[in-house]
This record gives structure tokens, C-alpha cells and sequence, in this order.
């Protein structure tokens, strides 16, 4: 005997979505629906805001931290470049320093060397016709100043003392005379050019003016010097 159920069946429904979500949420707010008193309510929310806090400050300050290495890191490239062209230039300023002792050593002993030379070129190049010198002599400097304490020998070699000339001559022109003082105060390598004295002298049946002038030396400045070889060979 066959029976047929045309009762429908009983089916599970499923479960709609968030279904599980929701529950829970239901389950939260009867528990806190269940909890009476108000300031440990309070006090719940305030640690979950704590936390919710302190994991936002966590993530935030470990972005930064990465920053901040990352910038560590290029300034510390960069300072070590920087440390190799520091050392390079101050490398640079010594030798640089060296050379400029050498030179004003070598310009001082020049200068001490050439003096006389400088004195009879510009003597010739100032002196007018009818006119000539007769006497031409160093006037002393005085006593010349003790060296430093302790016998160290100074490196930088000060500038030399100034060298007093004194000129005696004659001309047969009163404004041949005027004209060679003008000459010598012009020159860059004279100062101080002072007329002492300047008489009419009679020499082989002539009047003449005899003068004495006093000057001193300087080194001109480097516009007026040129340097030329001293020997140059000829093809």
C-alpha cells in the first residue's frame, strides 16, 4: 500500500544576512540594558575610548618614527658628504695660507732688494734737462729695532724700514729746479719730498742754483710694477 503526505514539509529557513551581527548587537544592549548603575557605564566607555585612543596615538607614532628614520638617514648621507668637502677645504685654506707667507716673504726680501735700483730709475725719468746731481747718499735710519723674545724668527717678515735720500745737485734754470721737485713728489716711489736748501753758486765763471733735497722711499703700488726676464734668448 502506498501512502502519499501531501502535507508540505517543515524547511530550515536560512539565516538572513547580518543575522549573527545582529544578535550580538541585541545581546550588547541587554547587557547594558541590565547594567543600572551609570558610572560604571561610564567608566566602560571611557577605557573603550582609552583604547580606541591609545591604539590611534600607537599607529600615528609609528608613522612618524618612520619618517623621522627615513630623514635621518638622508641627513646622515648628507653630513658625510659635507664632512669630505669640509676637510677638503680646510685643506685648501692651509695650503692657500702657506702660499701667502711664501709670497710676502718673497715680496719683502724683494722689496729690500730692488730699492736702489727703483731710487736711480725714477731719479733719471724725473730729472730735467741742464740739470745734474752730484751727490746722492742713505741718510741713517737710526738704530734698527732688537729681535722678538726668545730668538723665534719672524716668518711674515715685517716691511722694511723706509729709506731717507738725500740729493745735492745743480742746474742753470731756477724753473728747471721747481720742475725736478714736482717730478719727484709725483713719483709713486717718493714721499715726502722736502727742498732743503738752494743757493747761486758760480761754477767755471757761471751762476748756478745748487739745491739739496731730502725724500724717502716707499714701495709703489702693484699697478706701477712690471716685471720683465732677465735674460731671453734670441732665434
Amino acid at each position: 500500500m502506498i501512502e502519499i503526505n501531501l502535507l508540505p514539509t517543515k524547511r530550515k529557513k536560512k539565516k538572513a544576512p547580518g543575522a549573527g551581527f545582529q544578535f550580538r548587537l541585541d545581546s550588547v544592549k541587554a547587557m547594558l540594558a541590565g547594567i543600572k548603575n551609570p558610572w560604571l557605564l561610564a567608566a566602560a566607555g571611557a577605557w573603550v575610548a582609552l583604547l580606541a585612543g591609545g591604539g590611534a596615538l600607537f599607529v600615528t607614532q609609528r608613522a612618524r618614527i618612520a619618517v623621522l628614520n627615513s630623514r635621518l638617514e638622508s641627513v646622515q648621507t648628507e653630513k658625510k658628504r659635507f664632512d669630505v668637502v669640509i676637510a677638503q677645504k680646510r685643506q685648501s685654506e692651509r695650503i692657500r695660507d702657506s702660499l701667502v707667507a711664501e709670497i710676502a716673504v718673497i715680496r719683502s726680501i724683494d722689496a729690500e732688494r730692488y730699492i736702489w735700483p727703483h731710487v736711480l730709475d725714477q731719479l733719471a725719468k724725473a730729472l730735467p734737462p741742464y740739470t745734474w746731481l752730484t751727490t746722492l747718499q742713505q741718510l741713517s735710519q737710526g738704530n734698527a729695532p732688537p729681535p722678538p723674545a726668545g730668538g723665534a724668527r719672524d716668518t711674515s717678515r715685517a716691511a722694511p724700514a723706509p729709506v731717507r735720500v738725500q740729493i745735492q745737485g745743480s742746474t742753470v734754470d731756477i724753473q728747471a729746479y721747481t720742475t725736478f721737485l714736482r717730478q719727484l713728489a709725483a713719483s709713486p716711489w717718493f714721499t715726502d719730498v722736502t727742498p732743503l736748501s738752494s743757493q747761486t753758486v758760480v761754477e767755471q765763471d757761471r751762476p748756478v742754483t745748487a739745491f739739496t733735497i731730502t725724500l724717502r722711499y716707499r714701495v709703489a703700488d702693484s699697478v706701477y710694477i712690471h716685471t720683465v726676464p732677465s735674460a731671453q734668448s734670441l732665434r
